[in-house]
C-alpha cells in the first residue's frame, strides 16, 4: 500500500508540474476557450465527486466526495465569472454621446 501512494503523489505532483507550464505558456487570446474547457471538465469532476459521495461505500469517501464537490463547484463558478468577466473586456464600448 505504501507504494501506491507514494506512486499516486508522484503521479499528482507531475500532473500539477505539467499542468502549471502549459497554462503558463497560453497566450492570452486562447485563455477564454481554455478556460471554458477547464469548466467542463470540473463540471466532470463534480459529477463524478456526487457519484462517490452518494455511493456510502465509508466515511471517508463519503468525506473525500463531498470535499471534492465543494472544491471542484467552487472552481466551475469561479471560472464563469473569470471567463464572462474577459468576454466583457472584448465587448466594443458604446459610442459616448456629445
Amino acid at each position: 500500500m505504501r507504494g501506491d501512494l507514494l506512486t499516486n503523489l508522484y503521479v499528482f505532483m507531475l500532473a500539477a508540474f505539467i499542468g502549471f507550464e502549459v497554462i503558463r505558456r497560453v497566450s492570452p487570446l486562447l485563455h477564454t476557450p481554455l478556460m471554458s474547457l477547464t469548466n467542463a471538465l470540473d463540471a466532470i469532476a463534480v459529477i463524478g465527486a456526487i457519484i462517490l459521495a452518494g455511493e456510502h461505500k465509508s466515511t471517508m469517501a463519503t468525506v473525500f466526495g463531498t470535499v471534492a464537490i465543494v472544491a471542484a463547484t467552487s472552481n466551475v463558478v469561479g471560472g464563469f465569472m473569470i471567463t464572462d468577466r474577459m468576454l466583457k473586456m472584448f465587448k466594443a464600448s458604446a459610442p459616448k454621446k456629445p
